[in-house]
């Protein structure tokens, strides 16, 4: 049973990491672990191209797009509480996200609580552990962007 629950868990993450530039919940949370510099680089080094640098109150957010245009990734800095950094993925495919909720569930995530963001887009948060991840479905009547924040 343990080996079948790990092969299914290793296929899901080959599958997710085989759809167009897409990356593992671990890559994503190492990426809240790299400074902003290193994190520059390893896009770099993923042919991912720049694509905006915002400022906002008390927090910087470096995005980038993936060579396919058919996802962007963006890493936010804050400069007071860095417990708030967090890495933002936004994709345009269901099934990926459908990936991503088995994986996660799969991996003992529990869902904590469901709402809508400041700009009307549906959520739902997941804890395991202190591990925070929130999953960000389309506006309703829109078809993408899915989006999953994996938060410090």
């Amino acid at each position: 049973m343990r080996k079948t629950l790990g092969l299914l868990l290793f296929s899901v993450l080959l599958s997710i990491q085989a759809s167009a530039q897409t990356f593992t919940l671990e890559k994503l949370n190492g990426f809240n672990k790299l400074t902003m510099d290193e994190f520059k680089k390893e896009m770099k080094e993923l042919q991912f191209q720049f694509y905006d640098r915002t400022e906002g109150l008390g927090f910087f957010l470096t995005e980038y797009d993936s060579p396919d245009y058919t996802s962007k990734i963006g890493k936010f800095e804050y400069k007071e509480e860095k417990s708030e950094d967090r890495i933002e993925f936004e994709f345009k495919n269901k099934k990926e996200y459908d990936q991503y909720l088995k994986l996660m569930l799969a991996a003992g995530y529990k869902e904590t609580e469901k709402g809508k963001i400041i700009t009307k887009e549906p959520y739902v948060d997941y804890y395991r552990n202190k591990e925070h991840v929130r999953l960000i479905l389309p506006k309703t009547g829109e078809s993408f962007p899915y989006t999953i924040i994996v938060f410090k």
